[in-house]
């Protein structure tokens, strides 16, 4: 599953919304670094109970509009 993603580094606090199959993910890391698509990994694997390395960054690595395939049956 391909979901579009819009990240906003430096949040007060970690949450996503969903809308569809698009996703806004407030990060508490800056985005420096990798730590934001590392936190992100991390809160996406979390949020739909799924092994981190089913999770993949296809576009945007260093952009706030991300590209996320998720390999797994939600």
């Amino acid at each position: 599953m391909i979901y579009n993603v819009r990240v906003t580094p430096r949040a007060n606090r970690n949450r996503i919304e969903q809308v569809g199959n698009k996703l806004k993910v407030y990060l508490t890391s800056p985005a420096q670094d990798g730590l934001a698509n590392n936190q992100l990994i991390d809160l996406l694997s979390e949020y739909f109970k799924i092994k981190k390395y089913k999770i993949a960054i296809k576009s945007g690595d260093k952009s706030r509009n991300k590209l996320i395939s998720i390999d797994a049956d939600i």
